[in-house]
């Protein structure tokens, strides 16, 4: 289902010559707009909301093409064979007194626990995708892995033409053994955009559940 409707506005048209309408009634007419909010997209349904489950079958079957938009280091880590990859977020590069003390924050906060970088949006980022994905019409399937940043790139694209979009719901997080059968990279698809301390501690978590089932 698609819907292109989210909001409407009624508004009386200016006068118009008394010959083109005899009965001196006054005209409304709607205008119909479609929100660029990436969550009403998808609430629309102008951005399809598409499960992880489901994610092979309407690459396979319905022509959707997977654009992927985690960072490099990300993707490193596992990626789905065949997608494009374009990065919304890329590494800051800068080194202004204000931005280092801005990476050490984001370091002791964050950092140190996910093992994500401090990043800035990829100011190339549809200019990357146009030129991999020339054709706006064409079915692009965005993914990342909780499905945040995914969907700020979805509402991206629609206000740059593209207008048959798809969104990884949940992310790559969401997904399960099976649901992408080709994966490459050393980590499952799933545990890619976890980093750091928090690695670690998943990695004991599932050292004890295996040792759990065993005994």
């Amino acid at each position: 289902m698609e819907i292109q409707v989210i909001r409407s506005h009624t508004f009386p048209l200016k006068q118009l010559p008394i010959s083109t309408y005899p009965h001196h009634r006054t005209t409304t007419v709607k205008v119909h707009a479609v929100s660029d909010n990436p969550l009403k997209l998808i609430q629309s349904g102008t951005v399809v909301a598409i499960l992880p489950k489901d994610a092979s079958a309407a690459i396979n079957n319905d022509g959707y093409k997977l654009l992927d938009i985690r960072p490099k280091w990300e993707i490193e880590k596992a990626r789905v064979s065949g997608g494009i990859h374009v990065p919304l977020f890329i590494q800051d590069m800068d080194n202004s007194p204000l931005t280092l003390l801005k990476k050490w924050v984001h370091f002791g906060y964050i950092g140190l626990w996910t093992g994500q970088n401090f990043t800035t949006m990829n100011p190339d980022f549809v200019d990357q995708v146009e030129k991999m994905v020339p054709d706006k019409t064409t079915k692009v399937l965005v993914a990342c892995g909780e499905g945040l940043r995914s969907m700020m790139a979805t509402s991206k694209l629609y206000k740059n033409g593209y207008t048959n979009l798809g969104w990884l719901a949940g992310g790559f997080n969401r997904a399960v053994e099976g649901d992408f059968p080709e994966v490459e990279g050393p980590e499952k698809l799933q545990y890619a955009t976890i980093g750091g301390a928090s690695y670690f501690f998943l990695k004991v978590l599932i050292l004890l559940q295996a040792v759990g089932k065993n005994e």
